[in-house]
């Protein structure tokens, strides 16, 4: 068994949420010798439709049916009930083992819950040919309590603290990555779909504000975030940018798409009764990441589209392109690969 202690120095090194998650999988590899190991996430916590995840594997899962790779589309995903021995993990965050003859997958199985200040959010799976020994399990059970404290800590500092979103300071990690993964790049996967940023700005909230107080602001600003969570698909990333001003990345196989799930968030909630305030609406501006951009040229045109519609009567979806086509944009806006020096 390697040192213990070389794999909790591996671990802190990181200060990405993904990245950590593979060098515990690398650092746990290393020590117990698995047939095989992952980490299954849920995505869409707290929601009917969460969804299991592998954030990180390595070796060869059997499966008899299971996801084995990581998935990043809905119908890729698993429902929790698909994994009935992962969720009961998750559901009593207690760790369960199994031999070869219960586990279904015919090799000894041991699951345990990984937490977060809210609770369970993930189950480590380790497949071997022999039960794990109990020095083995206290080893493996010191590590992921290192490893949930230090996720726990980088993952708040990614959160935005009213809403639970992610923040503007991860924006740019995570568009690039984005970027380099869209149709006709050198690292696009086999179906990779497009992606569009778009802009949403909450209309007239300042008058909110100054009617009814902070706390009914930040009331409302919680119900849009509930909502715009529960309107997107679990592998659309939602940020807030702060104030009023929410961002999404949406993958879209084209703009129409794209301009149809946005127009079905705005008629949603313009429709929603705002406790108190009553009706609430937002423009919303967007457009097409492509291969290249940098996070703020492809934010500008967004946000040139969200002040497009802002200034020609709000609760509105305007898009870049159109603005474009009609002459109320230039086309050197959509230049990408721009050099900005402030």
């Amino acid at each position: 068994m390697s040192d213990p202690v070389e794999s909790l120095a591996a671990l802190t090194i990181h200060r990405d949420l993904d990245a950590l998650d593979s060098a515990l999988v690398h650092s746990l590899a290393e020590l117990l010798q698995p047939t095989a190991i992952a980490i299954h996430r849920v995505v869409g916590l707290h929601q009917t439709s969460s969804r299991w995840s592998v954030s990180a594997r390595l070796g060869r899962l059997v499966t008899f049916g299971r996801p084995a790779e990581r998935a990043t589309l809905d119908d890729e995903l698993s429902p929790l009930h698909a994994l009935p021995a992962h969720q009961t993990c998750l559901e009593t965050a207690t760790v369960r083992s199994f031999d070869a003859a219960s586990s279904g997958v015919g090799l000894d199985m041991t699951l345990f819950p990984l937490g977060s200040t809210g609770g369970p959010v993930a189950v480590l799976e380790i497949q071997s040919h022999r039960p794990l020994e109990p020095h083995e399990m206290q080893t493996v059970a010191s590590i992921l309590r290192v490893f949930q404290n230090f996720w726990n800590v980088l993952d708040e500092s990614e959160r935005d603290t009213l809403t639970g979103l992610l923040n503007r300071k991860t924006f740019d990690d995570a568009f690039f990555k984005t970027a380099h993964a869209l149709p006709g790049t050198a690292s696009a996967a086999p179906g990779a779909t497009g992606c569009w940023i778009a802009v949403f700005d909450i209309d007239h909230f300042k008058s909110v504000n100054d009617r009814f107080g902070h706390l009914i602001g930040d009331e409302v600003l919680l119900l849009v975030a509930r909502m715009l969570r529960e309107m997107f698909r679990h592998h659309d990333r939602l940020y807030r940018f702060g104030g009023e001003e929410f961002v999404v990345l949406l993958r879209c196989d084209s703009e129409a798409d794209a301009s149809r799930a946005l127009e079905r968030v705005r008629e949603r909630m313009a429709h929603h009764p705002f406790p108190q305030v009553g009706r609430v609406t937002v423009s919303i501006g967007f457009a097409q990441v492509l291969p290249g951009d940098t996070p703020s040229t492809a934010f500008g045109r967004a946000d040139k589209a969200v002040y497009h519609a802002k200034q020609t009567g709000r609760n509105r979806v305007c898009s870049h392109a159109d603005l474009v086509t009609q002459g109320h944009a230039c086309e050197q806006e959509s230049a990408v690969g721009e050099v900005e020096l402030f």
